[in-house]
């Protein structure tokens, strides 16, 4: 596995997300309000066997690691859709936040404020 399986943020898209609270060269000309991404992933049995035997013997939970990318991708592509429906050309103060979800997997939530934005 590569570099490129364990990293996230956003692709190529007409919907800025930043974790800032304004975008340096633009103003902001409306506030839309919240947006939010979510998803649940479960754990595959699987992986939760791996994870058990290298608890064992320590170091990185790969195949874990790479599933909540995955998740959190997942996540931030649901909260892009939701902006970009609502009309906004931009997301500020983006934020995850991960819990437990009844001992089954995660919950992820992708959220931040939407807003419309130009070059003066």
């Amino acid at each position: 596995m590569g570099i490129e399986d364990f990293g996230g943020g956003q692709s190529q898209s007409d919907v800025l997300v930043v974790t800032t609270n304004d975008v340096p060269g633009y103003r902001v000309d409306k506030v839309i309000g919240e947006v939010f991404g979510l998803t649940v992933r479960s754990r595959h049995v699987g992986s939760q066997i791996g994870a058990g035997l290298k608890s064992l013997i320590g170091g990185e939970l790969k195949g874990l690691t790479k599933t909540l990318v995955e998740t959190r991708n997942q996540a931030m592509e649901r909260l892009v859709e939701q902006a970009r429906a609502r009309g906004a050309n931009a997301v500020l103060m983006f934020r995850f936040d991960v819990t437990e979800a009844a001992d089954v997997g995660a919950e992820v939530c992708a959220y931040g404020t939407a807003v419309v934005i130009s070059q003066p």
